[in-house]
């Protein structure tokens, strides 16, 4: 199933435009388990899986800010918010730092079934395991290096395992970057 580069990431997907991130996730997982080299699927159409998936995440990502709504203010007009100016609204570069993606994140030398077992014991080192659905999904609330919420979505790999990270806020605190959630999870793994 080839596409083509100006193919719609929903439709090749098989979800709805409105679809949520877990949806667009879910897919994806879906998807892969048939199109994987490793599982005898074809490498193009893995590779056009996981740009369709990287467009979807973009697009359900993209900060509302960057529309602005029928009737917005307009550059020339002056702007009035209902906000007192040490309470605006975040902006879309602080929005940002709320949620963080890093795919692929980092690689793990053997199959998903021991790479999630390795993540678990890790995980109630340095957090606490809110969601753990063996072998493919790992969701945890870190204490280190700081406080967050941190998924691990866990794919097959050439003999390995890929682990893809999102790290997002807990409350009204800015949580972590991406970068450093994921060298405490190699340090850890490596302690093992």
């Amino acid at each position: 199933m080839t596409s083509g580069p100006a193919a719609d990431p929903f439709v090749v997907l098989g979800v709805a435009p409105s679809a949520t991130l877990d949806e667009v996730r879910a897919a994806r997982r879906r998807l892969a388990l048939d199109r994987h080299p490793d599982r005898g699927g074809d490498p193009a159409a893995m590779r056009e899986l996981n740009a369709a998936f990287d467009a979807a995440v973009k697009a359900i990502l993209q900060p509302a800010a960057s529309h602005p709504a029928p009737g917005a203010d307009s550059p020339a007009a002056p702007h009035s918010s209902p906000h007192p100016p040490d309470q605006e609204p975040l902006q879309p570069r602080q929005a940002r730092r709320l949620v963080e993606h890093d795919m692929p994140s980092f690689t793990i030398d053997v199959l998903p079934v021991d790479a999630f077992e390795a993540l678990l014991v890790v995980a109630s080192w340095i957090g606490e395991v809110l969601v753990d659905d063996p072998p493919y999904l790992l969701d945890v609330h870190l204490t280190d290096p700081g406080s967050c919420w941190c998924r691990l979505e866990l794919l097959p790999e050439a003999g390995g395992t890929t682990v893809n990270l999102t790290v997002a806020s807990v409350g009204q605190s800015f949580a972590p970057s991406v970068e450093a959630v994921r060298d405490v999870w190699i340090d850890q793994l490596n302690a093992l």
